[in-house]
């Protein structure tokens, strides 16, 4: 099992070493790595989320605009050309970025990152797109995401936790206006060099590099979008909701780079079994009532993290028996030593290295770290949870438990707990 598990660990470490950053003569960070994969896949990352937008729901609409008429090819054109190829392509948006992807054929990447760059160059933004696809697919992405309540809840948490910045809804409110112009302001804002990387999976980086060069042309410039460092505020709120299970978020924030030791605390409260339809050795597992769940949540961004635990089960009574467990094991954990830190410790450096097993880990794990210019490494992660200590780890716990909680109830607000009657 140790071999397996180094061997794993190596074989992502290559992964990450494969990564070489450049800045191309159109001003754009680009990394590819071809580890013999049967397709290739390219990946725009824009630093456009919603924590930057200068209207609500303007980053929402802005990533609904991929993939629209553009000065080379028409909303149908590019959709048909893409199926004739065989890809496939998608964004989606973060509240840091908006990603644009193309996974395609080996030896067809020369289209696709031609219908990549186009989005960042010559999209039109016509206002009956805006009316007839862009707005729709937004309300209709809205509806479907608040339908869920975990998602309500952890939208709700990031807006009562920052306020504004990482606190701006990555969804657009229904009903809100936003006109093309809206939109194309604020792509002029953030499509340009500086602002920009490329990731690619299964494609040479040269070739890759060629490409952008051709493609991009003369890629404008930009000035890098502004937003107030976050800062963290907490707060409590109740939201009520019928036919869904009822839901708790008890979180907690801290401003600055993430810590090593956030994941480590993750790691250890995590209630999900290393062995399927076994029960976890976690603190939290053994006290759940049966049909409840408790999920941890580690959000890092680029500076600040909301720490919590997403608390749902089919009555309020329930919820509020799993969420006094994972209050009380939450407290509990700043106590961690000898093998059950070093337990934690493996659990979040596994953890660490199996993002980089798929494309959207790899996008998502190591395409921040290049827009930023940090080196696209895992073995910088693997060293920092390594290196987390007794000490370190109490430390980091107390003073994450200090800051005012951040609790959001979703449901039976009639019936669902308050804070301080789980323990807050």
């Amino acid at each position: 099992m140790l071999a397996a598990r180094a061997s794993a660990a190596r074989a992502a470490s290559r992964i990450a070493r494969n990564f070489a950053t450049v800045v191309d003569t159109a001003g754009v960070k680009v990394a590819a790595a071809d580890n013999g994969e049967a397709t290739s896949a390219v990946t725009v990352i824009v630093k456009a989320g919603s924590r930057f937008e200068t209207k609500p729901g303007v980053a929402h609409a802005l990533k609904n605009y991929a993939f629209k008429s553009t000065d080379k090819r028409s909303t149908l054109g590019t959709v048909r050309e893409a199926e004739l190829y065989g890809g496939v392509l998608s964004s989606s948006l973060s509240r840091e970025h908006i990603a644009v992807t193309a996974e395609f054929l080996r030896g067809d990447e020369a289209f696709f990152v031609d219908v990549l760059s186009s989005y960042l160059t010559s999209t039109k933004f016509t206002r009956y797109e805006l009316s007839e696809w862009v707005a729709p697919t937004c309300e209709a992405e809205t509806t479907a995401a608040f339908a869920n309540p975990a998602t309500r809840a952890l939208e709700l948490a990031h807006n009562i936790a920052f306020r504004n910045g990482l606190g701006n809804s990555i969804f657009a409110t229904p009903g809100h206006h936003l006109t093309a112009e809206d939109v194309k302001a604020y792509a002029d804002t953030v499509f340009g060099s500086g602002n920009v990387a490329v990731v690619g999976t299964g494609i040479d980086h040269a070739a890759l590099e060629k490409l952008l060069e051709k493609s991009l042309g003369k890629f404008a410039s930009s000035a890098v979008p502004s937003s107030a460092p976050s800062k963290y505020f907490g707060g409590e709120s109740r939201l009520d909701a019928h036919g869904v299970s009822q839901t708790v978020f008890i979180g907690f924030g801290a401003a600055g780079a993430p810590s090593a030791e956030h994941a480590v605390l993750a790691a250890h409260l995590d209630p999900t079994p290393s062995v399927k339809w076994s029960q976890s050795t976690s603190p939290i597992a053994s006290s759940v009532p049966a049909g409840s769940s408790v999920q941890v949540v580690h959000l890092p961004y680029s500076d600040a993290s909301l720490f919590g635990l997403l608390i749902q089960g089919p009555s309020s009574a329930a919820v509020k028996e799993a969420g006094k467990a994972a209050v009380t094991a939450l407290k509990a954990a700043g106590s961690l030593k000898g093998e059950e830190l070093q337990k934690a410790i493996a659990k979040a450096k596994f953890t660490a290295a199996s993002s980089l097993d798929g494309r959207d880990g790899i996008v998502s794990t190591l395409g921040p770290k290049i827009l930023s210019g940090s080196p696209a490494s895992l073995s910088e992660t693997i060293s920092s949870l390594e290196k987390v200590d007794a000490s370190a780890f109490e430390k980091a716990t107390s003073s994450l438990l200090k800051a005012k909680p951040t609790y959001v109830a979703v449901g039976d607000i009639t019936s669902l707990p308050y804070a301080d009657e789980l323990g807050l």
